[in-house]
């Protein structure tokens, strides 16, 4: 699996821990570091079977200051791709990717579930 994570997020960290004492596996990419390009971030979202709006760190500074809250419902999923692709920092994270699934954001119940069936 691969975990893609901002290693000064408290969630990223959080996650990272957990999936540490579940004795999961894992490789470490950091998204400011290591920004998803737009192939991957196409294929993750595809996969994913989330909607795209779901890939976007709403909480984030990027994101209030491009204001796209309402930016967003007008642009179609290859310009929202692409934006994505420009900056780490608007990306959801943590991201957790296996061979057949894709979860974005850290809720512990989730991913224990979908951990359980791989």
């Amino acid at each position: 699996m691969q975990f893609i994570c901002y290693s000064r997020c408290t969630t990223c960290q959080k996650a990272r821990k957990w999936l540490e004492e579940k004795e999961h596996s894992f490789e470490v990419r950091d998204i400011k570091g290591d920004n998803p390009t737009f192939a991957e971030l196409q294929t993750w979202y595809k996969l994913s079977g989330l909607p795209l709006k779901r890939f976007f760190n709403t909480s984030g500074q990027q994101y209030k200051s491009l204001n796209l809250k309402d930016k967003l419902p007008k642009m179609t999923e290859e310009e929202q791709l692409k934006l994505l692709a420009t900056d780490g920092m608007l990306v959801k994270r943590p991201l957790l990717l296996g061979e057949d699934f894709v979860l974005t954001g850290f809720k512990e119940a989730e991913w224990e579930e979908r951990l359980n069936k791989s």
